[in-house]
């Protein structure tokens, strides 16, 4: 405790922190090795090192990148300004918080943790601990709210009325933007991205509005695709054309319609198809106690609190014939790049980061560096196979969990949706194999299913395994019968999901092995036109009913390539957007930081 508060000092009197490194990173390590009982691997002292550097460390998955964090942790945190540690979920901040608090309390230093439901004063006490712990939306809002109390201006007071009333205690909860430490930094700087946080405001919805919402969703079924719309089933858009728009105008309507213009009933029309077609139950949201909560792309988990904009969310209950919601218009919006760049120090951790090396670079200017596992990996790749339909797949993939049962190994299955892990757990049920299923649904469960995976005989359907933020521990038999196997049910959007998934076997030398198994129906390839998909089917089933020869993967690999370019420019378009906005409210003397509403 002596050298911890000799060193505090030094750090707090201005000594340069490469200085320190070595002694503070000395005392972490036995700090953690005696409250913990925990001692680093040399392989985690150089990813503390690359994260002091502000570098990305790509470590595998069960390297123990959460104890790795201790070390620049500390090391940041003796200045005194405050260290964010951003991570994937609620449970994960509370946990990390609690058990690496520990080792900070140790050295004297304090911990805190910012999570849902907090109010202002609880978050100024958690903000004021040298590290806090919290996720990069909840940190996020705090720090549009703040802005916002600080005397950012609506462009119409009654929006300022609104959100003064929904938000009365005006003191700031963070204290400053010194250094952040991100855990599965992909996932939340480029996967999370393509979504800005937007604090919103309730207005109350009309009779009118309701009526408007409920009678689109009706009309809507009665257009007819390639006539009277067009759907870019890539971009998630619908667009009516003048005959589409002839034939609304002459569809009955309610008489509290007549308040609405034309130009609107047309918009909600679009909404209320894009509702019916581009976003499916138990893939992109499901129905939770009678609410519709949105689940992300990238993780499978639940999104609570969030909302599509523009009345999509509206059109979404609408269709699921539950109570329409108020619609909430936008007080402040901000990027999650332009989040992130208002930190002096900013460091990140994943098990996935080569592949995006570029982007890392290009947005944010964080340098790469990958470190090797601590043991050497010995993971098996078994040749993919692919099949003309989703049948002919699913009877595979229980032939393959049947042998591996009987080979004494457990057995984790990746799907790519919520939908598909329930459709393989209906079949998994009528096979009688007893398994576990993690998804949006039983998000509750996470940190037991996870846990438990590696027993001998037991498996597990997933979503997605990235932060999940517990190991899968392999009990002595299923070792020695090869370890944990994964089967990947279909390819992501991104091959840095696919590597989260089979990232999970062959852990720390352990011994494991995946495959994947694909087919033509695949959630993948529903991005191509209709035509396009119809003739890719065809020309399937014509060259077998079961499984197809190897060249068919290439497709897939091929596909997924170009959707992760798509992204690429998406996130490219959106900061270039941002940077314009935010030299627009400079010119306009707003706050650089935030999108004001129109």
């Amino acid at each position: 405790m002596v050298l911890a508060r000799k060193l505090t000092w030094k750090a707090r009197s201005g000594t340069k922190l490469k200085l320190l490194l070595p002694e503070v990173f000395a005392l972490g390590i036995e700090a953690s090795h005696r409250t913990l009982g925990l001692r680093h691997y040399p392989v985690q002292v150089m990813g503390g090192i690359a994260l002091f550097d502000g570098r990305i460390a790509e470590m595998q998955t069960g390297e123990g990148k959460t104890l790795t964090a201790v070390l620049p942790v500390l090391l940041y945190a003796m200045v005194g300004r405050g260290v964010h540690v951003v991570t994937a979920n609620d449970y994960l901040a509370s946990r990390d918080a609690e058990e690496m608090g520990r080792v900070y309390a140790h050295l004297g230093l304090s911990t805190g943790c910012v999570v849902q439901q907090m109010s202002d004063p609880e978050r100024i006490m958690q903000y004021e601990c040298d590290i806090t712990y919290g996720t990069a939306s909840e940190m996020g809002f705090d720090f549009l709210r703040d802005r916002l109390k600080r005397g950012a201006e609506f462009s119409d007071a009654p929006r300022r009325k609104l959100f003064d009333a929904q938000h009365s205690d005006q003191s700031p909860v963070q204290r400053g933007h010194f250094f952040a430490l991100i855990d599965e930094v992909d996932s939340i700087l480029i996967d999370e991205a393509r979504t800005p946080l937007i604090i919103g405001v309730e207005q109350e919805n009309s009779d009118a509005m309701i009526s408007l919402y409920r009678w689109c969703r009706d009309t809507s079924s009665r257009l007819i695709t390639n006539k009277d719309y067009l759907f870019d089933e890539r971009k998630r858009t619908v667009t009516l054309t003048d005959e589409g728009c002839r034939q609304i105008s002459l569809i009955a309507k309610p008489v509290l319609l007549d308040c609405i213009n034309t130009e609107r009933i047309y918009q909600h029309i679009e909404k209320a198809l894009t509702a019916q077609l581009a976003f499916e139950r138990d893939r992109d949201y499901v129905v939770s106690d009678g609410e519709i909560v949105i689940v992300d792309e990238g993780t499978g988990r639940k999104m609570e609190g969030r909302k599509w904009q523009e009345g999509l969310h509206q059109s979404v209950e609408s269709k699921e014939r539950i109570d329409v919601t108020a619609t909430t218009g936008a007080a402040a919006k901000i990027t999650i790049q332009s989040l992130f760049r208002q930190y002096e120090h900013l460091a990140g951790m994943t098990g996935t980061a080569a592949q995006a090396r570029k982007e890392f670079k290009r947005t944010y200017k964080l340098n790469v560096s990958v470190i090797p596992p601590n043991r050497p990996c010995v993971r098996q790749v078994r040749r993919a196979r692919t099949f003309a339909s989703q049948a002919a797949k699913f009877d595979a993939i229980v032939d393959s969990i049947h042998q591996e049962i009987a080979d004494g190994r457990a057995v984790l299955v990746g799907t790519p949706s919520v939908e598909a892990s329930q459709a393989l757990s209906n079949r998994l049920h009528t096979e009688e194999i007893d398994h576990k299923v993690l998804n949006a649904l039983f998000h509750d469960q996470e940190a037991g299913i996870v846990k438990h995976a590696g027993q001998c005989g037991r498996v597990t359907i997933a979503t997605n395994m990235a932060g999940r933020g517990t190991d899968i521990l392999l009990d002595e038999e299923v070792k020695q019968n090869g370890g944990l196997h994964v089967i990947a049910t279909g390819m992501h959007t991104s091959k840095r999901i696919d590597r989260q998934l089979v990232g999970r076997a062959a852990r720390q030398g352990d011994p494991g092995s995946y495959q994947f198994f694909l087919s033509i129906e695949d959630e993948l390839l529903n991005v191509l036109t209709p035509m396009k998909l119809a003739s890719l089917r065809k020309r399937a089933l014509s060259e077998s009913n079961n499984e197809l020869n190897s060249g068919w993967l290439r497709k897939f690999e091929r596909l997924q390539r170009s959707l992760e370019k798509q992204h690429i420019k998406a996130r490219k378009q959106l900061l270039k957007f941002g940077k314009e906005q935010r030299q627009k409210f400079r010119a306009a003397g707003l706050d650089p930081f935030l999108e004001v509403a129109d």
